[in-house]
């Protein structure tokens, strides 16, 4: 039996009109919360570079990137940005969210 190519196979299934992750606020999902004290923040930036939400709001200070909180309409509480932020700093940390 000779094997199809990739033109001869079925088209697959089609979604459309998928909303972005931008549409889809996923905030209320938490049942804790990070919180962010700028006095400790050092902007090592690994709560920024390991958030899966991209939750982590940077602004540009003076032509340097900075972190400037916390976007909790998409923050999903998972805690890692409180894990990563280094032991000494612990510029995050995480409490129990209310409703």
């Amino acid at each position: 039996m000779k094997k199809k190519g990739w033109k001869e196979l079925p088209e697959g299934g089609i979604i459309k009109n998928v909303p972005t992750s931008q549409e889809l606020k996923t905030g209320s999902w938490r049942t804790q919360k990070p919180v962010w004290d700028p006095n400790k923040c050092t902007n090592c930036f690994l709560c920024w570079l390991y958030c899966p939400d991209s939750a982590i709001i940077l602004r540009e200070v003076n032509g340097e990137p900075k972190v400037s909180g916390i976007n909790y309409d998409y923050c999903k509480g998972c805690g890692i940005c409180a894990e990563v932020c280094p032991p000494k700093v612990k510029a995050i940390h995480m409490e129990k969210e209310e409703l």
